[in-house]
């Protein structure tokens, strides 16, 4: 049985590829889970379920997420200020490829 060569670009290219460059990192899978399970969600009460994060490192992540059209930050003019964050369709629609994630560690934890 003859082996593809793989090319470098060929993975960039992938649905795969794309999908893990939108929620890779340490904590965005962790964020659309908790807006998956409690949405909508204050900054404070998603510092609360992350523990240990920097203000800037939740606010990055967060920025990072809405600029990829996976959540939406809703600002109520009011004083004191009060921000919610949702997920979107899009981000809605990646419950199912999270849910998978969900199934399979528990179906194979050690």
């Amino acid at each position: 049985m003859e082996r593809k060569q793989i090319a470098e670009a060929d993975f960039d290219q992938t649905g795969y590829s794309y999908t893990l460059s939108l929620i890779s990192g340490k904590y965005k899978p962790i964020i659309l889970y908790c807006l998956m399970e409690y949405e909508p969600v204050r900054f404070n009460e998603m510092q609360r379920y992350l523990k240990k994060i920097a203000d800037k490192t939740l606010s990055q992540n967060l920025k990072e997420l809405e600029a990829d059209d996976l959540i939406i930050r809703t600002v109520y003019p009011q004083i004191p200020p009060k921000v919610e964050y949702s997920l979107t369709d899009r981000g809605h629609s990646l419950v199912k490829v999270l849910d998978g994630l969900c199934e399979w560690g528990i179906a194979n934890r050690k």
